[in-house]
C-alpha cells in the first residue's frame, strides 16, 4: 500500500508548491495552502520538511535558479547567445494573463522580503545577481566577437538587464497585452545592437 507522497523526492509537487508561493507570495500561504495543494497530511509535511513552509519556500525558488541554469547552459553552447536572451525576453509578452499576474517569483521575493526575512531576500537576490552574471559573461563575449556594437561595460548591460527584467514583470501586470509588452520589450533590446 502506497503511503501519502514524499514531497521532498517530487519535484512536481515541489513545482505545486511553487505555484501557490508564486501566486500568493510567501507570506499570504499558509500551511492550508501547501498541505491543500501537495496533498500531504501536516505530519508528513514537517517530517520531510524540518524548516516548515520556510524550507520548501527555498526548495521552490531554487527550482528557477535550476531553470536559469540550464539556460546558462544553453548561452554557453550557442553561436548566438544574445538572440537567445533576446528570444528569451521576447517569449513573455506570448505569455497567458495568467503568467503576467504572477511575474517573477524571485524578483516578486525579493520585494515582498525586505525588512521581513534577510535570508529570503538574500536567496531571492543571489539568484538575480547569478542571472546578471549569466547575461554579463554572454554580452562580453558577444562583444569580443563583434557581434554587438554597443560597447558599454559588460557588468553594466548585465545589470540593465535584471533591472529591465523586474521592470517588465510590474509592466506586464499593469498591461497584460501582447502588442503593448512587445514594444516595450523591442525598445528595451535595442541597447543589444
Amino acid at each position: 500500500m502506497r503511503g501519502r507522497p514524499n514531497i521532498h523526492e517530487n519535484s512536481e509537487l515541489i513545482q505545486k508548491a511553487q505555484d501557490i508561493f508564486w501566486k500568493k507570495g510567501y507570506t499570504a500561504t499558509s500551511l492550508n495552502d501547501l498541505l491543500t495543494i501537495t496533498g500531504a497530511g501536516s505530519g508528513s509535511f514537517y517530517n520531510t520538511f524540518k524548516g516548515g513552509k520556510k524550507q520548501i519556500f527555498k526548495e521552490a525558488i531554487n527550482q528557477r535558479r535550476q531553470a536559469f541554469a540550464e539556460f546558462k547552459n544553453e548561452l554557453e553552447k550557442s553561436e548566438s547567445p544574445i538572440d537567445l536572451i533576446k528570444d528569451f525576453f521576447r517569449s513573455i509578452a506570448n505569455e497567458a494573463e495568467t503568467s503576467h499576474l504572477k511575474g517573477c517569483i524571485i524578483a516578486n521575493t525579493v520585494v515582498e522580503m525586505t525588512y521581513i526575512d534577510d535570508e529570503l531576500e538574500n536567496e531571492a537576490a543571489q539568484i538575480l545577481k547569478e542571472v546578471e552574471e549569466m547575461y554579463t559573461e554572454a554580452i562580453r563575449k558577444a562583444q569580443e566577437k563583434g557581434n554587438i556594437k554597443n560597447l558599454t561595460e559588460p557588468s553594466v548591460l548585465g545589470k540593465y538587464l535584471i533591472t529591465f527584467w523586474c521592470g517588465l514583470n510590474t509592466l506586464r501586470r499593469m498591461y497584460p497585452d501582447k502588442t503593448i509588452l512587445s514594444q516595450q520589450i523591442e525598445m528595451q533590446l535595442a541597447v543589444l545592437s
